[in-house]
């Protein structure tokens, strides 16, 4: 069975999300921001629990990503918090590497 048949969702080739980069697709109703970080994949919801903004664009600071609205962070590996205003977690998803390509999926 193919990785789309199980659901996943194909992010991009393998070769295109390159080191300090990231690419956000949809699984369904639901943005998900891929994070290549120093050749590890991370994927998140791109959806501040503050207030509802992007974070996709927002600065990256090791395995965070700042909220580009108000500043908030949240860990790439995980979702956590790791600064306020938001006090919430966003979600975080598996991410996979198969047939050249990385593919993303809303386990939840």
């Amino acid at each position: 069975m193919s990785l789309a048949a199980q659901g996943w969702v194909r992010v991009c080739a393998a070769g295109e999300l390159l080191p300090g980069e990231f690419r956000v697709v949809f699984d369904g109703d639901t943005p998900i921001a891929v994070y290549n970080i120093d050749g590890a994949l991370y994927a998140i919801e791109d959806v501040c629990t503050h207030d509802g903004g992007d974070l996709a664009g927002g600065e990256v600071f090791g395995f965070e990503v700042e909220c580009p609205r108000h500043g908030a962070r949240f860990d790439l590996r995980t979702g956590a918090v790791t600064r306020p205003p938001a006090y919430e977690p966003i979600a975080s998803f598996p991410v996979r590497e198969d047939a050249d390509a990385i593919w993303t999926r809303d386990d939840r």
